[in-house]
């Protein structure tokens, strides 16, 4: 495992903000849309609050450090909720589980697997506690059953579609130089 100093250097420091303040701004827009998409079409919800994924995918894609998921999660959502300050505690909720889950799947590989299936696993996982918690929270069990169906297809595959581009982000950070030592 990395040294502390390596881990809390400037650097690191510096890049999880910047994701964050990038990763917060998507929050943000998602956080607008929601009401929009939970009165319109609610079986589209995974997709929206899937995008919560980047955070820590980005960070752990260019870093590839223990606690860079989380602390980019908090910071995204604390620029996240700027947009809405009103959704604060959803914003940090929603950072700490799923940064936590993001740091879990890569503390069982010891922080030293890195590949693809690993951000997808966290990504399933995420996937299906979203629809899990959605779906009561809003009452989809009272609606049609292809919104049901819908519903929780997208709200699996939603983390799982935006880890596949917090990916490709990560990938092109690190091949610019963003991760270099």
């Amino acid at each position: 495992m990395p040294t502390r100093s390596r881990l809390l250097s400037t650097r690191v420091l510096l890049t999880c903000a910047a994701l964050g303040v990038a990763t917060g701004l998507v929050a943000g827009v998602a956080g607008w849309i929601t009401p929009v998409v939970l009165l319109a079409a609610p079986f589209l919800y995974g997709l929206v609050l899937g995008s919560h994924v980047l955070p820590g995918i980005i960070a752990q894609e260019v870093l590839r450090l223990p606690l860079v998921a989380l602390l980019t999660h908090v910071l995204a959502a604390l620029v996240g909720s700027a947009f809405n300050p009103a959704w604060f505690p959803r914003y940090i909720g929603t950072a700490l589980l799923f940064g936590l889950i993001q740091e879990g799947i890569a503390a069982l590989t010891r922080y030293r697997a890195w590949g693809a299936w690993r951000f997808f696993v966290s990504a399933a996982i995420i996937g299906v506690i979203v629809a899990v918690v959605v779906f009561f929270a809003v009452d989809l069990g009272s609606m049609a059953i292809w919104v049901q169906v819908t519903y929780l297809i997208l709200a699996v595959l939603g983390p799982v579609v935006w880890t596949a581009i917090g990916l490709g982000v990560g990938s092109a950070l690190r091949r610019a130089g963003v991760a270099q030592r």
